[in-house]
C-alpha cells in the first residue's frame, strides 16, 4: 500500500462506513450512470492501491464473469416490448439487454470495492472496528484472514522443498502426482495443527478470556476523521434523498424509462461521482505533495 495514501490512514469506522456506502447504493441504485461511476471509482482505486502488475491478473475473471452476467440475462428473461430477434422461439429483447449490463456492472463495481476493502482493511483494523461488538466472531475472522495466505506461502515452500528431492507435484504419471500431492497436505495439515497449538498456547499467557481484559488499538479519532466522517455522510445523504424523491428512479421492463434530468439528478450524480473517486483524488494529491516536499528539502 503506497506510504502517502490518506485514506487508508482515517479510523477503520470511517473506512468501513465508507464501503458500506458505496457498495450500498451500487447494490440499491441500478440507475447506469450511478453504476458506471461507481465501476469507475472502485477500477481506478483498485489500481492504484494493488498496481497494473497485480490487477492484472483479476481483471481478466473480473471481465469474464461480467460478460456472463451480461449476456445470461438476455437469453433467460424475455421481458420487454422492444425485440430485436429470436434465439430459437424466444425474444431477445433490449430492455433484457439493458438490464443485463447493469448488472455486470454492479457486480463488477461490488467485486472491485471489496477488493479495495481487502487491502485497507487489515486485521487489526478489522478487529478495531468489530472487537467489542462481536468479539469472538471478529477475532477468529481476524485470524482466519491472516492465515489463509500463511497457508498458501507455506504450500509453497512445501512444494519446493518436495521438488528438490524429486516429489515434483506437477510431473510424472498421475499416480505419482496424486503421491506426492498427498504429502504435500500432510505436511501441510501437521503445520496448521502446531501453529493452532502455538496460537492458542501465546492467546492463553496473554490472558484471553479472562474477565476484565482489555485490548490495545492503536487507531484513535482525529478531527479529520471527523470531517471524511461528515463528508461522506453528506454525499450518501445527498445521494439518498434524490433517490427518495425519485431523481434518480430508473425502470427495465416493460420498457427503459430513466427519471427527467433535473437539477436534483445532476447534483446526486456529482456528488456520487466526487464519493466514489474521493480516495484517488485524496491519495494522487497528498502523493504529489509528498514528492514536491522531497524535491525541495
Amino acid at each position: 500500500m503506497r506510504g502517502t495514501e490518506r485514506f487508508s490512514s482515517l479510523h477503520p469506522v470511517v473506512t468501513v462506513c465508507y464501503f458500506v456506502a458505496v457498495v450500498g447504493v451500487s447494490v440499491l441504485l441500478m440507475h447506469p450512470l450511478v453504476l458506471g461511476v461507481s465501476f469507475a471509482g472502485a477500477l481506478s482505486y483498485a489500481l492504484y492501491l494493488n498496481g497494473w502488475a497485480n490487477m492484472r491478473k483479476t481483471l481478466p475473471g473480473l471481465l469474464v464473469l461480467m460478460l456472463v452476467a451480461a449476456l445470461f440475462n438476455p437469453i433467460f428473461n424475455h421481458r420487454g416490448y422492444t425485440t430485436l430477434g429470436y434465439l430459437g422461439d424466444n425474444p431477445i429483447t433490449l430492455e433484457a439487454i439493458y438490464y443485463g449490463l447493469a448488472s455486470a456492472a454492479m457486480i463488477g463495481s461490488v467485486l472491485l470495492w471489496f477488493v479495495s476493502y481487502n487491502k485497507v482493511m487489515t486485521s487489526d483494523r478489522f478487529l478495531c472496528v468489530f472487537g467489542n461488538v462481536i468479539p469472538a466472531l471478529s477475532l477468529v475472522f481476524s485470524m482466519v484472514l491472516r492465515f489463509v495466505p500463511r497457508y498458501f506461502a507455506q504450500a509453497k515452500r512445501v512444494a519446493a522443498a518436495q521438488r528438490g528431492i524429486g516429489r515434483d507435484v506437477t510431473s510424472g504419471s498421475w499416480y505419482a502426482r496424486a503421491r506426492n500431492g498427498s504429502a504435500v497436505l500432510s505436511v501441510l495439515l501437521t503445520w496448521a495443527l502446531e501453529n493452532s497449538v502455538d496460537t492458542s498456547d501465546s492467546m492463553l499467557a496473554r490472558g484471553y478470556g479472562l474477565p476484565g481484559r482489555t485490548a490495545y488499538t492503536d487507531f484513535r479519532w482525529r478531527d479529520r476523521d471527523l470531517m471524511a466522517a461528515l463528508g461522506f455522510g453528506g454525499a450518501v445523504l445527498v445521494v439518498a434523498v434524490a433517490m427518495i424523491v425519485g431523481a434518480l428512479r430508473v425502470t427495465y421492463y416493460p420498457g427503459f424509462v430513466v427519471s427527467s434530468w433535473s437539477v436534483a439528478t445532476w447534483l446526486a450524480l456529482g456528488v456520487w461521482t466526487a464519493l466514489c473517486l474521493a480516495p484517488v483524488v485524496v491519495g494522487v494529491v497528498e502523493e504529489a505533495k509528498w514528492r514536491s516536499l522531497l524535491s525541495n528539502p
